[in-house]
């Protein structure tokens, strides 16, 4: 990484970095909309008296975030009209910034019992663009990496700033809100959405012209009439998904609340054969591709070489292109990083939603202890955490840095367990170590001090496993199509964790939490597994 230089060096270097500066930016203009629009709106909604079931329909609002990679082809090689000149990345950058802002301050002007149906269109016209942003950010960080801005510090720095905007418009704005009302902060909030904006008007871009990694099958091509057929393939799996999402929303927010179908029936039905549909067989259709390519067979002839670029070979570099040449590069290993993916932020994923009434319900804490351990010093824990992966990266490497994430994240599960099961080891620990001690300076009382303590390894666990997992992700797309490989690998990670929240449901209401943390500490280990086995893959490949 980034040479010869390590360490305090590399660090450096960084975070002296105009790149280093402005990803934190672009982190927290990614991490801002999505803690305004799934978390934040329900509080709004609930002070106005919008009844539950109600509220419920958005939460539809975060399918843009679970299937945005349906349209990142689009994004990678759309160009919008007047504005494509900014540069490739800043000209979807800047307006869809500003879409974002102006949906945050025209949410500020409306009342949301008044102007329901108004209110919660602006909410997810802010949540698709506030999508479409992630898949440029995600992109540009891939695609302005070199060794004085190395991967893993940019990602590591874009975490940091995402969860710095998810204390700011979480409990930050719950606090702001009592004072001067949710309209002042919704408002103030799309200034800062603006001010992201001109920000991008700094920011170095890439180049409309050559992609910066040519793919293995621009040096091969196939023949126009097999790039058709699996574009058609491709075009019309991807083409059912896309539809299949946009009528349920249509249907969920134009029916009476009786007759809205059920979002978490949809995503288990669907979720799956979506996955089929866009992941499986089209990375079928790429091995194929990539198995033809390379015996040779199918290739394009000298004349069609020549011949100039169509609209079907616009399609085929934009829809298909990006995941034949993930497969042609990885081949088998593919198999293997598809299953880290699946199984590395599982453990998160899945219990999110569950925190609250583990804290409330079942160990019984008080609403005030909870946002003290949880919003903020879980936050700081997560931040501190996110700050020792950068550090990690620089002295240690990526792989490390990412199998020791996958460590801690499934040992973090054991402190729940204890803590569900009276927290002996975690009282045997807090006493011992002097844990206890100091947090009984700031008046906490043992039984506190133990939530304090299960928290802040969660937290500092998470924050190292989720930069090193975005580093990972970041690595391993190629920079000729970071967006669509990106966003890709990132929607399944969502996607998987909303599939097993119903079965995580089950299992605690049948068996209790304890079981539960023992079972997704398992699920850890597993991607332990996973992520050793690709650094002997990846070590082996270096050494070819």
């Amino acid at each position: 990484m980034a040479g010869s230089r390590k360490g305090l060096r590399l660090l450096f270097s960084a975070f002296s970095n105009r790149k280093t500066g402005i990803m934190l930016i672009y982190g927290m203009a990614s991490g801002l909309p999505y803690a305004l629009l799934l978390g934040t709106l329900y509080a709004w909604l609930g002070e106005t008296g919008v009844d539950l079931e109600t509220m419920g329909v958005f939460s539809l609002i975060g399918l843009a975030y679970a299937f945005k990679f349906l349209w990142s082809p689009l994004v990678d090689r759309g160009r919008i009209p007047l504005l494509w000149r900014m540069g490739r990345r800043r000209s979807w950058l800047v307006p869809i910034q500003a879409l974002v802002g102006l949906s945050l301050m025209a949410m500020a002007s409306i009342n949301p019992v008044s102007s329901l149906g108004l209110f919660s269109l602006l909410a997810g016209l802010a949540a698709f663009a506030s999508a479409t942003q992630d898949i440029v950010i995600d992109a540009w960080r891939v695609e302005v990496a070199d060794e004085d801005a190395p991967l893993e510090v940019l990602s590591s720095v874009y975490q940091l700033g995402y969860r710095l905007a998810a204390l700011a418009g979480g409990a930050l704005a719950l606090i702001a809100a009592a004072r001067v009302g949710w309209p002042q902060v919704y408002f103030g909030f799309g200034l800062f959405m603006l001010l992201a904006m001109a920000a991008s008007w700094f920011a170095p871009d890439t180049s409309w012209e050559t992609p910066l990694e040519q793919s293995q099958a621009d040096a091969h091509p196939l023949s126009r009439k097999v790039r058709t057929i699996a574009l058609a393939i491709v075009g019309t799996l991807w083409g059912w998904a896309a539809v299949t999402v946009v009528v349920f929303m249509v249907r969920s927010l134009g029916a009476a609340p009786a007759d809205r179908p059920d979002a978490t029936e949809f995503i288990k039905l669907y979720g799956p054969l979506i996955v089929i549909a866009t992941v499986v067989i089209p990375a079928i259709v790429a091995a194929v591709l990539d198995g033809w390519r390379r015996s040779g067979r199918a290739l394009a002839s000298d004349g069609e070489n020549a011949q100039k670029r169509t609209f079907i070979d616009h399609a085929y570099s934009a829809l298909v292109e990006p995941l034949a040449e993930m497969v042609g590069r990885l081949r088998w290993a593919a198999i293997l990083v598809l299953a880290i993916v699946l199984s590395y932020r599982l453990t998160d994923s899945i219990w999110g939603p569950f925190a609250l009434p583990f804290y409330l319900q079942e160990l019984h804490y008080t609403n005030d202890e909870v946002a003290l351990a949880s919003k903020f010093f879980g936050v700081g824990m997560t931040m501190l955490g996110i700050t020792t992966a950068a550090a990690l990266f620089t002295f240690v490497g990526r792989m490390p840095t990412v199998i020791l994430g996958a460590v801690l994240a499934a040992a973090s599960n054991l402190l729940y367990a204890d803590l569900a099961n009276g927290g002996a080891g975690l009282d045997l620990f807090g006493h011992g170590s002097g844990f206890y001690w100091l947090t009984s300076q700031f008046g906490a009382d043992a039984r506190l001090s133990r939530l304090l303590l299960a928290i802040a390894g969660e937290n500092l666990s998470g924050g190292i496993a989720g930069a090193a997992f975005v580093a990972y992700l970041s690595s391993i797309t190629a920079k000729s199509h970071a967006a669509v490989q990106y966003a890709l690998l990132s929607s399944l990670t969502v996607l998987v964790g909303s599939l097993g929240r119903a079965a995580l449901g089950e299992s605690i209401d049948t068996g209790g939490y304890a079981p539960v943390f023992y079972a997704t500490a398992a699920v850890g280990l597993v991607a332990v597994v996973l992520c050793v086995a690709e650094w002997l893959r990846q070590g082996r490949a270096k050494a070819v």
